[in-house]
């Protein structure tokens, strides 16, 4: 967390406010300048980066790097940290790119199984499985 002050700006508010909105998800920073753009608000690209990594070292987004292929996204997960109380682990898509959030039980005891079995702790907010969705699996289980 950064001990440096916190500016209070319009395009800072306005920022906070889209990834409160789409708290659900999670959001590049292109996705961001797209949005803004879209609905007509003027907010440089180099400012929307610096405000979110702000917001990151501030606690109020988590930022996730996937691989050198994707962009880094954003999940807002509000003043008080991480959303979610337990392990959250990601799934993504190998066709249509979505990040997706897993919570799950069976995925939490096998990091503890790891942990008590093997002696190594998984990360479960930089823990990804490669796959595909339902969706692009054409809704098929």
């Amino acid at each position: 967390m950064t001990s440096r002050p916190i500016y209070k700006t319009k395009q800072r508010e306005i920022l906070l406010k889209y990834m409160k909105e789409n708290s659900s998800g999670h959001i590049t920073a292109a996705q961001v300048c797209d949005y803004l753009r879209a609905n007509g608000t003027s907010i440089g690209q180099a400012t929307v980066y610096r405000q979110l990594e702000k917001m990151v070292d501030e606690g109020i987004l988590n930022k996730y790097v996937i691989d050198g292929n994707t962009p880094a996204c954003f999940e807002y997960v509000g003043e008080n940290g991480h959303v979610h109380e337990h392990a959250c682990f990601h799934c993504k898509c190998e066709k249509c790119g979505r990040l997706i959030h897993m919570h799950c039980e069976e995925l939490e005891s096998i990091a503890g199984h790891l942990q008590k079995e093997h002696g190594f702790t998984l990360d479960p907010l930089r823990t990804v499985f490669y796959g595909v969705c339902e969706t692009c699996a054409g809704g098929l289980k």
